[in-house]
């Protein structure tokens, strides 16, 4: 079954304005008005897949379930269960009923995961992200520079690893606050790593050049390095962009974050993860 951005027929990084055009169409499209003459096997059609698309702009357009929705495509495609992407010529009965089915439990789940996600962080200034418990996926890549770079070089410490890309305008925003807590908390254990989209950068006519020099306009002095063939964006399920996996210092995720970092997120989850580690605070189950 397809997730919310194939039923509306829109990419995983789409602008809210492109969900919102894309909602307006396939919402009039199957607006049961339309088809009111027709035969009520059709009129039933018309309105689960209007429910259907309420429920899946309702979801896209609000950032926070947005966020929590990505994360949940992320840890079934880690499961080995991505949601299907082939187009349909047409749907049966059976399978529309599957669909309307798929796409309350998959509200339901959202809705799960927002209610354990906003209480996770007692105590803890920042946003409530949603919390993992996978081993990360280990990459050797090559830093601007052409030095090797590998996840393992940090066992021990916490790893911010932050997909992004040049022409991402949240990715933008976030890098002043990615830069304050890699000088504020890096004696103290934090690395945060850049995992620049380069073969994406590639398909819009940049390259290692146009990183280097974008990064040295926003003055980021954090390891940045190229995933050239897109392999680790792979191996990590990235989706939108920019998306942030906070790495313990067992080598486990324990929370990613999809869209804008402040600051005060990064110091939150660093901080928590420190005491975890010192015992001062419960620990993830493993």
């Amino acid at each position: 079954m397809g997730s919310y951005y194939t039923l509306l027929g829109v990419e995983p990084d789409a602008t809210p304005d492109a969900i919102a055009a894309a909602y307006q169409q396939q919402r009039e499209r199957y607006d049961p008005a339309r088809v009111v003459d027709l035969d009520p096997e059709l009129r039933a059609t018309a309105v689960e897949r209007s429910q259907a698309l309420e429920q899946a702009y309702a979801i896209l357009s609000d950032p926070i379930r947005r966020q929590e929705y990505d994360a949940s495509l992320f840890d079934a495609a880690s499961n080995g269960r991505t949601p299907a992407s082939n187009p349909r010529r047409g749907l049966s009965s059976r399978e529309r009923t599957y669909a309307l089915v798929g796409v309350v439990l998959a509200f339901a789940l959202v809705a799960t995961i927002w209610v354990l996600t906003g209480s996770d962080s007692e105590g803890v200034a920042g946003q409530a992200m949603p919390q993992m418990n996978r081993v990360a996926p280990e990459f050797t890549l090559q830093t601007l520079d052409g030095t090797p770079l590998s996840l393992s070089d940090f066992q021990g410490q916490v790893v911010l690893l932050n997909f992004w890309g040049t022409w991402c305008e949240p990715c933008k925003r976030e890098l002043p606050a990615l830069e304050q807590a890699h000088q504020q908390y890096h004696e103290q254990g934090l690395v945060v790593i850049g995992v620049n989209l380069t073969h994406s950068e590639r398909a819009q006519g940049g390259d290692a050049a146009t990183v280097q020099a974008f990064l040295e306009q926003f003055g980021v002095t954090y390891p940045n390095v190229l995933d050239l063939e897109g392999a680790v964006t792979n191996a990590y399920r990235v989706f939108p962009l920019p998306t942030s996996f906070f790495v313990d210092q067992t080598g486990y995720i324990r929370y990613v974050h999809i869209g804008e970092l402040r600051f005060q997120d990064v110091e939150a989850r660093f901080l928590e993860l420190l005491r975890r580690a010192h015992g001062e605070a419960d620990n993830f189950d493993s």
